[in-house]
């Protein structure tokens, strides 16, 4: 969502609360026969409305602090690949095995199996016929990169001429990496499920038909008409609050 849609969602609550300073002037001729719209109700609106933003601020600190933590036990990631890469090619272990490897080792860097087509070799082909289409192999999405460390983990244990002196590049450490790994990632995805919760509940006392905030405080500036006209100085007062909805 767009730092101008947050905006926008604070500015009908900020008008809400101007709206109820208004109305607690006008006194008992403020009297609508509607319960929602009646000052005490707004009121609790209100206070409903500043719960739901502050809840789903925390959700959004929340969430930014799980992908930070993600983000910085992920970074290691290629460089530690780089080095297992390069043990196992120090070990005694077979070609074959080297090879069958190699695959999981450029989805985990993002490297290609062949160098990518040129524009200009795609259109040859093409016109001999033979189009060649470009898959992205990359797989550098985080769930992607767990399971294809997974995956190198399992090949590494059962290759035995993987013995690394090195306790980081070990079987065991690999596999305690991997948990680690999972769980920063699980935290995200907890904390986006958190967000998005805490966002549709905001926006529901926001926006919900008729007995949202925008519905309410529209319906309260129409009594407010009603009441006083359009030319009185208590609709003025409160004619330049606008409400909309923001999603």
């Amino acid at each position: 969502m767009t730092k101008s849609s947050e905006t926008g969602h604070a500015k009908n609550m900020a008008n809400l609360e101007s709206l109820i300073t208004s109305i607690s002037t006008f006194g008992d001729q403020y009297n609508p026969s509607k319960e929602s719209i009646k000052l005490a109700s707004l009121q609790t609106l209100l206070s409903g409305t500043k719960e739901s933003f502050n809840a789903h601020y925390a959700a959004q600190s929340a969430y930014g602090k799980a992908v930070d933590f993600r983000e910085s036990v992920f970074e290691p990631l290629s460089k530690l690949i780089t080095r297992i890469n390069n043990a196992l090619k120090a070990s005694d272990s077979s070609t074959k095995s080297d090879e069958t490897i190699q695959t999981i080792f450029r989805k985990l860097q993002g490297r290609r199996a062949s160098a990518k087509l040129t524009e200009e070799e795609q259109q040859a082909l093409a016109s001999e016929g033979t189009p060649k289409k470009q898959i992205s192999t990359a797989q550098m999405s985080y769930d992607s990169r767990l399971e294809n460390f997974d995956k190198l983990i399992i090949y590494l244990a059962d290759i035995p001429e993987y013995m690394p002196n090195e306790e980081d590049l070990k079987v065991e450490t690999l596999k305690t990496m991997s948990t680690k790994l999972k769980s920063a990632n699980s935290a995200v995805v907890a904390a986006y499920i958190a967000l998005d919760r805490a966002r549709a509940d905001r926006n529901a006392i926001l926006y919900q038909p008729l007995t949202g905030l925008v519905d309410r405080a529209s319906d309260s500036k129409s009594y407010i008409k009603s009441v006083y006209g359009t030319g009185s100085k208590e609709y003025k007062q409160v004619s330049n609050l606008y409400f909309e909805n923001r999603i």
